[in-house]
């Protein structure tokens, strides 16, 4: 038993080498300064416009956890390396989704450009997706793949399952897969926040897994005492990330639910135009502004960072939880109360509302 811990020690400890290698070499992002991305006219805002574009295009076609980082990681080094302009910032980020699908996607999974760009909503020819990843390409050396944060997600988190799998026993209905998928959302959450750009996807990764075993166990320290020096990052910079990704994932956690009401039939609407006019008419306003900050940017609403509930958590970990089985030796059989594809399934009787949480108590 102890040789086979030893052997699967060592495993991890090469792995995670070879990724910290990989990223010292490979690892670059763009600079914000003075309110846009140096050099160029694109303002932080639609900088994290586009790495959503990419989630919700990589949800859309169905594209692993690790396609949508690469493809982030891509845009990212070629944003360093190019004076883009705002213009073309939806060509570049389909181009960047593009090739970092042809790394890592199967070929009949990779819709053709002509399909990808008809379906995100973005106007532009095949011609002109094909143009700009080639100059991606030129502009990269052809050297696309890095370790990601996903990847170093990944390993973190299964070298804590490895040696200290009784940290998550108090884990509610999560198992080793589901809960690498739930971290793997909060994660992407962090990518799009231009103020983390700044921090190495290793670090990044292993803060998301010290923000969540603080909160599931006092025996935290640790654990993470050991994969900060086995991850070679400095503990100056891994404090400030964790307290900024720590303010960042408030959002992301919120204590309950809210609920708003969509009225179905107009004889609804108009009586509750009469009776809440004040109320009602706020919260229409808040929905018309909130479609107006999509602005240009035509993507499907698909991708959804922030999320008011942990019963929505785990319906949109659902996607990648088929991707993470297999790093657990878990079997491909649904779980109670799951189809095979992985969502949960509700009798028409039950509520599709998540249940309220109680509000923390105030001394």
């Amino acid at each position: 038993m102890k040789c086979t811990e030893s052997s699967e020690s060592e495993n991890f400890a090469f792995v995670l080498d070879h990724a910290l290698a990989r990223e010292a070499k490979i690892w670059k992002v763009p600079v914000f300064q003075d309110f846009t991305l140096k050099g160029t006219d694109i303002p932080p805002v639609y900088y994290e416009k586009a790495i959503l574009w990419i989630g919700e295009l990589s949800s859309l076609f169905q594209f692993c956890a690790g396609t949508f980082a690469l493809a982030t990681s891509i845009f990212n080094r070629l944003l360093a390396s190019v004076k883009a302009q705002l213009k073309y910032l939806q060509c570049i980020v389909i181009a960047c989704l593009v090739l970092a699908a042809k790394i890592n996607e199967e070929d009949e999974i990779i819709p053709s450009v002509k399909k990808l760009v008809a379906q995100s909503g973005y106007k532009c020819s095949p011609a002109e997706i094909l143009r700009m990843e080639r100059i991606v390409l030129d502009k990269l050396h052809w050297d696309l793949y890095t370790a990601t944060s996903v990847d170093f997600l990944n390993i973190f988190h299964a070298m804590v399952m490895s040696k200290w799998a009784h940290l998550l026993h108090g884990l509610p209905q999560r198992n080793p897969s589901r809960h690498a998928a739930f971290l793997t959302k909060q994660l992407q959450h962090c990518m799009a926040c231009h103020q983390l750009l700044q921090f190495k996807g290793s670090t990044l990764a292993l803060v998301i897994i010290t923000l969540e075993l603080e909160r599931l166990t006092p025996d935290w320290f640790p654990v993470i005492t050991d994969l900060l020096k086995k991850a070679q990052i400095d503990s100056t910079q891994f404090i400030h990330c964790k307290e900024l990704v720590d303010q960042h994932l408030l959002s992301f956690h919120p204590s309950n639910a809210i609920y708003i009401f969509n009225p179905a039939s107009q004889s609804i609407q108009s009586r509750l135009d009469e009776r809440l006019p004040c109320c009602y008419s706020t919260v229409k306003k808040a929905m018309q502004i909130n479609l107006q900050a999509r602005g240009s940017w035509a993507a499907p609403a698909v991708f959804t960072p922030l999320q008011a509930s942990s019963y929505e958590d785990d319906m949109e970990t659902d996607e990648f939880y088929d991707g993470f089985k297999y790093l657990y030796n878990e079997d491909g059989t649904a779980e109670a109360g799951q189809s095979s594809s992985g969502h949960l399934r509700q009798d028409k009787s039950s509520s599709i509302c998540p249940p309220l949480e109680p509000a923390p108590k105030i001394d």
